[in-house]
Parts: C-alpha cells; sequence; structure tokens
C-alpha cells in the first residue's frame, strides 16, 4: 500500500491556545482510515491543515511521499486532497449546481453549468442522493446541504478525500449507503480519512484508526481486533454512562401544535396539516428519513419560518404561530438549532456577546445603548461554568473558536439561563463525542424532569430512543405513526420506509 499523506510533528496555535501539539497522521491510497477523538481534540483541526485551510506553525506534509507546502484549499485540491467539512462551506443565495461549479471552475460559464450538471447527476446516481442542481442551498435541509458538499468534493476528482463527520446529519440507512460508497471509493484506489464519533462506523467500515485526545495523536490501531472498550478508553479516557431516566408524572398540555402547514420559498408545502401536543415534564421525539418537513418545523416552531395555516399554542402566550421569535423568547420557548454555528451563535462575537444576546432585548443587562457588560460577563462566567464549557480562556474569546460540543454548551447555557417552559431541540447532539453528547442529553432530561415540554426532532434514532417519553414518525410533512415508551426500534423503522 502506497502511503498517499503523511503528517508529521503538526503544531498549530490560534490566539495562543495550543490545538495541535507534534500531531502525526497517516493514510494510504485504498485505505479508510478513521480519526477519533473528543471535541476539542484537535481532528479538524489536523485535516484543516491537509486540506490546506490551516498552516501549520511546524512540522511536515507529505503526499504520494513528497513534501508539500500548500498555499490554501485550491493548491490542496490541485494535489488531490478534498475536505468535506461538519460545517459546511456553501454559498446559500446560489443553487447547487453554482456552488459545486464555483468550487470545480470549468470554462466558458454555459458549458461549465452544463458539465457540471451532468457530473451532478452521475456522483448522485452513484450515492443515491436525490439532489436537485437547480434549487438554492438556502431552501435545503441540513441532511440535503451535507449531501451537496460530499458530491462537491467527489465531482474535483480527489485522490484524498476526507470526511468530518459525514453520517452526522443521516439516518442509519442513509450513512450505511454513504459508507458502503467510501468503501468502494476506496476500493479504486482513493485514500479516505473518516473522522467520526461513531464507534460502529470504525468497527465496520475502517481498516484502521487514530486516537487524538489533546491536540496530540495517541495511538494508531486495527479497528478488526482493538475491542470497543479499548477505543472508548483511547478516546475520552474513561467511560461516561448515560444518567438514568427519572420517573416523572407528566401534567398537563404546554404545547400544541395543530393543523400546522408550511412552505418552501418556491412554493413546495413541506409541512401538511400537521399536528401533535407534548405535555409538562415529557419529552416527544421526532424521527424520520432527513428531508421529511423536520428542519421546517423546527423553524417553524422557533419563529423562523412563518406558517401559511395552523396554530402553535403554548401554555401561557397562546397562539404563537405568527408570533416574533422574541414573542417565543419571552414565552420561555429555548432553541437548539441544528447548525450551531449558522442559526445559533455569531462565530465572531465574543462568548460574553452570545451568551447575553437572548435576554439583552428583555432588558436584563440595562437598556440600549448602555449596555452593562460587567453584569452581562459575570452572567456568562457563572453560565460557562455551570455549564462545564471548556476551551475558554477568556470571556472576550470569539464563539468561533470553541470546539462543537462546547459551541453546544455555550447555546445550551444561554438558551437554559432562564427556566424554559417549551425546548425544541433539532439535532442537539450533532458531530458531539460520547461525552459531550451525554452532557446535552443530561440538560434535556434535566429540563424535563424540571417542568418543560421538549421537542427533540433528530435523524439520530439512537438519540430519539434514548430521550423520547412519546416518538412521532414524519413523512412527506406528516406525522404517520406515533409510538410510548419503551419503543420497538425496527417498528418505527418501518414506519419510516412504509411511508417514505
Amino acid at each position: 500500500m502506497t502511503i498517499a499523506l503523511t503528517l508529521t510533528g503538526i503544531r498549530k496555535s490560534f490566539d495562543g491556545f495550543l490545538a495541535l501539539d507534534d500531531a502525526a497522521f497517516s493514510v494510504g491510497g485504498g485505505e479508510v482510515h478513521a480519526l477519533l477523538g473528543e471535541n476539542g481534540a484537535g481532528k479538524s483541526s489536523l485535516m484543516n491543515v491537509a486540506a490546506g485551510l490551516y498552516a501549520p506553525d511546524s512540522g511536515e506534509i507529505a503526499i504520494d511521499g513528497r513534501p508539500v507546502v500548500l498555499a490554501g484549499p485550491a493548491d490542496a485540491r490541485r494535489h488531490g486532497v478534498g475536505m468535506v467539512h461538519q460545517h459546511f462551506k456553501l454559498v446559500k443565495p446560489f443553487t447547487v449546481a453554482e456552488n459545486i461549479l464555483l468550487a470545480n471552475p470549468r470554462p466558458g460559464y454555459r458549458r461549465g453549468m452544463a458539465a457540471t450538471r451532468e457530473a451532478i447527476a452521475r456522483q448522485a446516481e452513484t450515492l443515491g442522493f436525490a439532489i436537485e442542481p437547480d434549487r438554492r442551498v438556502a431552501d435545503l435541509s441540513i441532511a440535503e446541504q451535507q449531501q451537496v458538499e460530499i458530491v462537491k468534493v467527489l465531482v474535483g476528482g480527489v485522490r484524498i478525500l476526507i470526511l468530518d463527520e459525514p453520517t452526522a446529519v443521516l439516518t442509519d440507512a442513509e450513512a450505511d449507503r454513504l459508507l458502503e460508497t467510501v468503501r468502494r471509493l476506496a476500493e479504486t484506489g482513493v485514500a479516505v480519512v473518516l473522522v467520526t464519533h461513531k464507534l460502529y462506523e470504525v468497527k465496520r467500515h475502517a481498516d484502521a484508526v487514530t486516537v487524538m485526545r489533546g491536540g496530540r495523536t495517541v495511538a494508531t490501531a486495527d479497528p478488526r481486533t482493538a475491542s470497543t472498550a479499548e477505543l472508548t478508553e483511547l478516546t475520552v479516557g474513561q467511560t461516561t454512562p448515560l444518567p438514568a431516566r427519572a420517573s416523572f408524572d407528566h401534567g398537563g398540555t404546554r404545547l400544541n401544535v395543530g393543523a400546522l402547514t408550511c412552505a418552501r420559498a418556491d412554493g413546495q408545502v413541506t409541512l401538511a396539516d400537521l399536528s401533535f401536543f407534548v405535555r409538562s415534564g415529557e419529552i416527544y421525539g421526532v424521527a424520520g428519513v432527513s428531508g421529511n418537513g423536520q428542519a421546517e418545523l423546527a423553524e417553524a416552531l422557533v419563529g423562523i419560518r412563518p406558517p401559511l395555516a395552523g396554530e402553535i399554542w403554548v401554555e401561557g402566550a397562546g397562539d404563537l404561530a405568527k408570533a416574533a421569535p422574541t414573542a417565543r423568547r419571552d414565552a420561555a420557548v429555548a432553541a437548539i438549532p441544528a447548525d450551531r454555528f449558522s442559526h445559533a451563535l455569531a462565530g465572531s462575537l465574543s462568548i460574553a456577546e452570545n451568551f447575553a444576546v437572548g435576554e439583552v432585548h428583555c432588558g436584563r443587562y440595562g437598556g440600549w445603548p448602555l449596555i452593562d457588560r460587567n453584569a452581562m460577563r459575570r452572567a456568562t462566567a457563572a453560565a460557562v461554568a455551570a455549564f462545564d464549557v471548556q476551551g475558554v480562556r477568556s470571556l472576550r474569546q470569539k464563539a468561533a473558536l470553541l470546539s462543537g460540543g462546547n459551541a453546544q454548551k455555550l447555546v445550551i447555557a444561554r438558551e437554559f439561563s432562564r427556566e424554559p417552559a417549551v425546548v425544541v431541540a433539532h439535532s442537539p447532539s450533532r458531530g458531539l463525542d460520547a461525552r459531550a453528547c451525554g452532557a446535552v442529553h443530561q440538560r434535556l432530561l434535566a429540563a424535563r424532569d424540571a417542568g418543560a415540554a421538549v421537542v427533540v426532532i433528530s435523524e439520530d434514532l439512537d438519540e430519539i430512543l434514548t430521550l423520547s417519553d412519546r416518538i412521532a414518525v414524519m413523512s412527506r410533512g406528516r406525522i404517520v405513526a406515533e409510538f410510548d415508551r419503551p419503543a420497538d426500534r425496527q417498528a418505527i423503522g418501518r414506519a419510516m420506509v412504509d411511508h417514505g
């Protein structure tokens, strides 16, 4: 096996924070090599070095055994390295085809666009994706945007493919199909780096696994002989079990969604006459194959997407279907979006500003323009400590420098800074490691036990089964089945497939 990519002694700092310290990694042609580690372990930073996004402070990058200095992502692509990022690099006002043409320029717009559409069709057919080249990226669900990112890189004809949490927003069936495709790509000689937190993916699909912790490479192992317990211990140092479910009596209806109908910007109806209720002290899980209206439901519940018809009734506040997001905040509705960096945090603002923005409008920190920044920082410091947000060197630090798990903890700290009456969580543990996932789940369970009505919308069926007291299956914008806890996984799967 020829070594396609080698990273040796990589060191990288951001604002004095050492993100990578003598990190090393290599992958061979025709190999699927998994990269494991907790959030903040340095996995994405190391792969961003390989993809030309970050210039290392020291260390060496070699492609096909020859040392190279990558001037940027375009230079990396010329060397055959392509990366599908966990947080998407798409221009949302552009169409799918325009985004892919932008990343893979061709001479002449018309001829280039025609060739791009043909390439999209070929790759989509191979991957089993239903991608419409002329749809705007802004109108796509998170899962559909993930598919576009994968196609965008493959259209460029890469020889070294880096996938950063590629299955985080996919269902079990979609993930299996994608990883089978990844295996076929590797069999053609492509070197594949699979960054994932899912050990069963490593055990089933990887030829080798490298574990990182604290910015350093800990070990490289054969996943076929290393046990799950051994890999977990290498990754997190210890196993953190999910907290036991507390027994709780449900109260009255706190959230009632009636005959909700929503449409995309192009007029296509995505939610059709959808109705459900959630009681105080209950977690209502919404499962389904991605692209069946889950994103639109989450947006309607938190006030981002105005519905065409229907009601969203919250106890004590009445019908909020047509109300602004601020009215929902006043009604103690907490929102945890699927894409934390695009829809929950302003990466260029400080941690303190991101935390305080949730209550600036109600005057907690004084009125405009005289914001009491000392009070803002005191409240943020208390929340950062209470919610165990790691990697915070200063409250003036930009939120963009937090790892995914710690960014999610910051979002939850802000949303739970007042006791929520209703929680809407869309893919709350997307892309998180086992420890961060457990912390997020614990906070959602605590909100339930405190009497909140919690809606968890997720394509991760394990997450739905773990958290939910009742489970709904969505298909084509409708709820097609409901299950009480404990629910049968196969029955839920059949409901998802039979109505797909």
